[in-house]
């Protein structure tokens, strides 16, 4: 016979060890009695935004509960940010940043919050290749060989379109012409929606972008892979030469995705928000979602997401100062 399990005696038997933690914390907090406000540091169109909404959708499917994506771009990611810091810890504002946010201490000297001390790490959500991807009426090169040529054939006469200065899109595209020796003009956009419309438009000429945004208008026909970043190809993309293949071995760049709660969000409301989001990605909605967008769904704990983002920050300050990449 079947029990129903009260508020209080949720409690007790947590706290006899006989029920789960996320079943405790969900009898306690009781969140979310409201809509979830996202707060998404790009435009909409974005690599952000093609995990955010399907995010969305499934947390109202299985909470009963809106989460509403709040865009808010400018400045590399660094607006929304500033903003998403300023919420209440009360579990209703969250913030869905990415690999930018571990770039941006590099880039932006002055920053008015800190990824570290002003947030708490909840999940990574998604991990994406980036994609070398031409405009195929303004660049004629069948892979990247011809390509390299027409670059070098042509320096300064081709240009490339990011997400904004000090996105992963920028310094991707400084790591490009670092390892291959050529010159393309940096065109930095305020998210990486707009940058690749104009991409699709014909108004650029290239970018370096997440699989996650680019993946549709490749399959479409808008825009033509040349090369995914790292040592093996993608399975949304089998044809498609990883950096490896076409001589450059230590071209390795991938966009991810991550949620934090504002400091002070309480412990029970963290347990509950990363419980949602684990049941989200267990779905096959999302399952479909991330595998046709080339990402894998992250699994660290909260704990071991927070130590990536920490060794993330070190790894890119080491690739800025390098490349030496500035901001324009």
């Amino acid at each position: 016979m079947h029990v129903p399990i009260t508020r209080r005696g949720a409690l007790q038997l947590a706290g006899a060890g006989l029920l789960p933690a996320a079943l405790a914390a969900r009898a306690q907090s009781g969140w979310p009695g409201k809509p979830v406000t996202l707060v998404v540091p790009f435009p909409a169109g974005g690599g952000t935004d093609a995990f955010a909404r399907p995010l969305a959708a499934q947390f109202a499917k299985l909470t009963g509960k809106t989460l509403v994506i709040d865009n808010k771009g400018g400045a590399g990611g660094t607006v929304g940010a500033s903003a998403a810091a300023r919420l209440q810890p009360d579990g209703y504002g969250l913030f869905m940043g990415a690999v930018h946010h571990a770039i941006a201490p590099s880039m932006y000297p002055r920053l008015d919050y800190d990824l570290e001390k002003d947030f708490i790490p909840l999940a990574l959500l998604a991990n994406v290749p980036q994609v070398v991807v031409v405009n195929p009426r303004r660049v004629e090169a069948g892979d990247l060989k011809s390509f390299l040529a027409l670059v070098k054939r042509n320096p300064a006469r081709y240009n490339y379109a990011s997400a904004g200065a000090g996105t992963s899109h920028h310094l991707a595209g400084e790591l490009f012409k670092q390892q291959t020796g050529t010159f393309i003009t940096h065109i930095p956009y305020r998210g990486a929606g707009p940058a690749l419309a104009d991409l699709i438009a014909g108004n650029v000429d290239v970018m370096f972008d997440g699989l996650g945004s680019s993946a549709a208008h490749i399959k479409g026909g808008r825009i033509k892979p040349l090369m995914v970043s790292g040592g093996k190809r993608n399975p949304s993309l089998p044809d498609v030469p990883c950096a490896a293949e076409v001589g450059l071995p230590d071209y390795t760049v991938t966009t991810w995705y991550g949620l934090w709660a504002p400091k002070g969000t309480p412990a029970d409301i963290q347990a509950r928000v990363v419980e949602e989001v684990q049941r989200a990605g267990a779905t096959d909605e999302i399952k479909t979602v991330w595998a046709s967008n080339g990402a894998e769904f992250g699994t660290l704990t909260p704990a071991q997401f927070g130590r990536f983002v920490s060794a993330e920050i070190k790894r890119w300050a080491a690739v800025v100062q390098a490349s030496g990449a500035k901001l324009e």
